[in-house]
């Protein structure tokens, strides 16, 4: 069945602009669609003038309306925007369907100043108030009652969250996920930081299609993990400058519109914070329980703290507490030996959890093979000496997966889902 988006590149592949030798599905370069508003970037060197880019705008429009009517949805809006060969934006058009195409407009300066709430909120999922839903999923509109548990097939779900950004939280969650894939577990892992989600970097996911099968999100399979991102739903570029609804009516399409099979373990990379999207992940999904990211620092401490206390409010059981960025490792000396640089104050996060009665997962240093395996979409590289830089990251990591995989099985056992096991051999 083809996508929404193979319905647009199939109609534009027939749109001809008079005088021209190719059509304009050749010069497509980008589309997205959203709920029948469609954006579009074409690069069409043989249109030189804005009034012939404005006619094939035109033509793109009427053909676009008839072909998404064809298949049952209705085309609200069509923004296009020509671009030349470096992909500088030349000229943009805006169209309704059925409307003459308004007054030819240039790309607009960089903003100094934030668009109003309602204008931003259009812009960014082309909807002024609300979540309107990612266009061809299954219809959550009320026609039928969605399951009560509509991820029922995971046996546990992990919330990794931190009370403030730029602690490597998302680098927590992506180590977590690999080291359990690699210990023979089914893994997924869903990128929740709806406005700055950071997976399609850190997975190496760029050159990779979303695709929607059945009406279901397809989850991306790399390095051994199920995973899926709001990063591949929308422009790389554009800032998601969404309402509280809007992010938790966007974040439960990830969570339950996404085909994720049998898995024995779901990690959930949460936005920085207390906000929406937690409360949302409580909501909705019956959560084993929350690992909470701290750096060294008495400021990362504090927020760290308010982390804690959201999840034991919403009934979500801290499994504990990492030090990310505990200790930063140089380069081996003539002799081989590392020197480690406490850069951020060491062991800080580990008596905040003492301090609260919470377990301490482990500390993870950082090096700059860290850095580069996460830039370059690798985090396999951090479990194997020779492309971590050394022996210290990966036995931080296997040790810290190890005890998680050990408090998981204790809260199990708290909240009456497991039972211990005696094996004879």
């Amino acid at each position: 069945m083809p996508t929404t988006k193979d319905i647009i590149r199939d109609s534009l592949a027939g749109v001809q602009p008079h005088g021209q030798n190719q059509p304009l599905g050749d010069g497509l370069k980008w589309v997205a669609e959203c709920d029948g508003f469609v954006n579009l970037k074409l690069c069409t060197p043989g249109l030189g003038t804005p009034n012939a880019r404005q006619a094939a705008a035109s033509e793109a429009r009427d053909a676009l309306t008839m072909a998404l009517a064809e298949a049952g949805t209705a085309l609200r809006a069509l923004i296009i925007e020509f671009v030349d060969e470096a992909g500088g934006v030349v000229q943009t058009e805006r169209l309704g369907p059925g409307q003459p195409a308004p007054r030819t407009t240039q790309p607009p300066p960089r903003a100094t100043q934030p668009a109003p709430a309602g204008e931003a909120a259009a812009d960014a999922c082309s909807a002024p108030v609300g979540h309107r839903p990612i266009g061809g999923l299954s219809d959550t509109t009320g026609k039928a009652p969605p399951p009560a548990n509509p991820l029922d097939s995971i046996r546990h779900i992990i919330a990794v969250g931190a009370g403030k950004g730029g602690v490597g939280k998302s680098t927590i969650a992506v180590a977590l996920a690999v080291g359990l894939a690699r210990r023979g577990h089914a893994v997924g892992l869903l990128d929740g930081d709806i406005y700055g989600p950071s997976m399609p970097t850190m997975l190496g996911l760029d050159e990779m299609e979303q695709m929607v099968v059945a009406g279901k999100l397809q989850p991306h399979a790399v390095h051994g993990v199920k995973a899926i991102t709001i990063g591949k739903l929308v422009d790389p570029d554009k800032p998601l400058i969404w309402r509280g609804p809007m992010a938790h009516g966007a974040f439960k399409q990830l969570i339950e519109q996404t085909d994720w099979g049998e898995l024995d373990y779901m990690i959930v990379d949460l936005p920085p914070g207390t906000g929406d999207v937690c409360l949302t992940l409580a909501q909705t999904l019956p959560c084993t329980g929350a690992v909470i990211v701290c750096t060294p620092q008495k400021v990362a401490q504090d927020d760290a703290v308010r982390a804690a206390r959201m999840f034991q409010q919403l009934n979500i059981e801290v499994l504990g507490v990492v030090e990310n960025m505990s200790y930063f490792l140089g380069d081996p000396d003539e002799q081989g030996r590392v020197k480690e640089y406490d850069i951020f104050g060491r062991g800080g996060a580990e008596v905040m959890a003492q301090r609260l009665g919470l377990p301490f997962l482990g500390a993870v240093p950082i090096n700059m093979a860290m850095r580069a395996n996460a830039d370059e979409g690798e985090p396999v590289k951090n479990f194997e000496p020779a492309s971590a830089g050394g022996a210290a990251l990966p036995a931080a990591l296997d040790s810290m997966i190890t005890t998680l995989e050990g408090q998981v099985a204790l809260a199990q056992m708290r909240q009456g889902k497991g039972r211990p096991s005696l094996s004879i051999s």
